[in-house]
């Protein structure tokens, strides 16, 4: 069996190749949008990829089974709940997948055969179809069998079902008309009926880890095993249902905008990714497109030259951080983007936005340091307060932590107002007080300064360090 697992850190997201040495046979899971890793790997293993499974409607980034099944004529697959705008195979609860039966002698419908029963001598690599609604109403998980008798399986890749510590949230918007307490309680059956009735030790395959908005406490382990998560997962332990429900739709951490956006996106269809190198623009042009077109000024760069010195009214995330999670939390999905870069940091830019959907970058100015230079009239520098310092007197103190982080531990009078929330909450705020902003560490903070800044408030200022630094500095 070819099993690889593909992690990308900047959005804690994984996807997943499985194939059947001997037919060369093979299935993609979760796929992100650019792809080419995903082909040169498939065909240095002798692999064809004759099936696309999507777990569910991802929110938190766009998929690339579009873009996949171009490449490679693959059939693409989602739960039988699955409603989309593009021909896909529905599949059932209980399926098989045989993976190691040459396609052409059973016949099959893509990598099964066409009435889902099991060919007259399966054999290879066979996966199982769970379905294991919660997260959203179309989830599914997929048992991986390196031959059909096994007595144990290989794993099972659990999508947004189960994670290593933590379990799949059920409010997200992907799952519209429905209440997160309902949904919760089909996660809880899910997680009960079909995945804890695995074999303890069942790898565990998830779709995300650490840092990623899709949990709440998710581990930085990116595989683990169900007798482990039976033992250490906290959503897992003995308790009724009820309890299960009002443990994880609480204190969950505030949905970033655009996951409304890619999981729209996802279900209806979307154009496949360019690929092509952003255009380089102009000062003069990129002011333009600003004025003319709506679009903003997102500074990419580190955060100590943004906050140095970064033209009037730009937004930021940097490329060190999570920069397209942040980006999708402060940019309006649809709006034009303009990218002020560090030279040869534009590409990887532009791709990142792609991975959430967000195409319309119209360029990027090639040389940001020496424009600043030239432009001293239209530059800014964030205002910064050392840790300790005292705010003024008749300050907004604003935390853009997660809920969860505001309830650990908060600077006295401080408002909870998260990052990802920020565009339509800060209209709570007066423009005409000091504000004064703080996050974990001082990253989350410039970007919400920046953000109150393009959008008119006259005194913006952020604490280095953030909360960590103030408590240090306060002893």
């Amino acid at each position: 069996m070819h099993f690889a697992q593909y992690y990308l850190d900047c959005l804690s997201q994984a996807s997943y190749l499985i194939g059947d040495e001997t037919t060369g046979r093979a299935v993609l899971v979760d796929p992100r949008r650019d792809i080419d890793g995903y082909l040169r790997d498939a065909e240095a293993a002798g692999l064809r990829i004759e099936l696309i499974i999507e777990t569910h409607f991802h929110a938190d980034f766009l998929s690339g089974h579009l873009e996949l099944a171009r490449a490679t004529g693959a059939t693409i697959a989602f739960g039988e709940a699955a409603e989309t705008g593009y021909p896909i195979r529905r599949l059932r609860d209980g399926e098989r997948i045989f993976l190691g039966v040459d396609a052409a002698a059973d016949g099959a419908d893509g990598v099964a055969t066409a009435d889902g029963a099991a060919p007259a001598a399966p054999s290879g690599v066979t996966l199982t179809v769970l379905a294991t609604p919660g997260h959203t109403p179309e989830s599914i998980c997929i048992v991986v069998h390196e031959q059909p008798d096994a007595p144990e399986p290989y794993g099972v890749l659990t999508g947004d079902t189960l994670f290593v510590g933590d379990v799949g949230r059920p409010d997200l918007l992907a799952a519209t008309g429905l209440t997160p307490e309902e949904m919760a309680g089909r996660l809880h059956r899910s997680l009960h009926d079909k995945l804890l009735t695995l074999p303890d030790a069942t790898r565990v395959f998830p779709a995300h880890g650490a840092g990623s908005a899709c949990g709440r406490n998710l581990s930085t382990e990116t595989t683990s095993t169900i007798g482990e998560q039976r033992r250490y997962n906290y959503a897992l332990q003995p308790m009724p249902e009820a309890e299960f429900v009002r443990l994880v739709t609480a204190g969950q951490s505030a949905t970033p905008g655009y996951f409304a956006h890619d999981a729209a996106l996802n279900r209806d269809g979307h154009p496949l990714l360019d690929t092509a190198p952003p255009a380089a623009l102009t000062l003069d042009a990129a002011l333009a497109a600003c004025r003319d077109a709506g679009a903003v000024l997102l500074d990419s760069r580190p955060l100590a030259a943004y906050t140095e010195a970064h033209f009037t009214g730009s937004l930021h995330t940097s490329l060190d951080t999570r920069f397209a999670e942040y980006a999708g939390s402060v940019v309006e999905p649809g709006t034009p983007i303009v990218l002020i870069s560090d030279p040869g940091t534009e590409s990887e830019a532009r791709l990142r936005l792609a991975r959430i959907g967000y195409d319309h970058v119209l360029g990027h100015v090639p040389d940001p340091a020496a424009e600043l230079a030239r432009h001293p009239d239209l530059v800014t520098r964030t205002h910064r307060l050392a840790a300790g310092e005292a705010p003024p007197g008749d300050a907004q103190l604003i935390d853009v932590r997660n809920p969860s982080e505001y309830a650990a531990g908060a600077l006295p009078n401080a408002v909870n107002l998260p990052l990802a929330t920020l565009p339509t909450s800060c209209a709570t705020l007066d423009p005409d007080r000091p504000v004064v902003l703080y996050c974990r560490s001082g990253s989350r903070s410039v970007i919400a300064a920046a953000l109150l800044e393009a959008r008119g408030f006259r005194d913006v200022r952020d604490i280095v360090g953030g909360y960590e630094g103030a408590v240090s500095a306060c002893g």
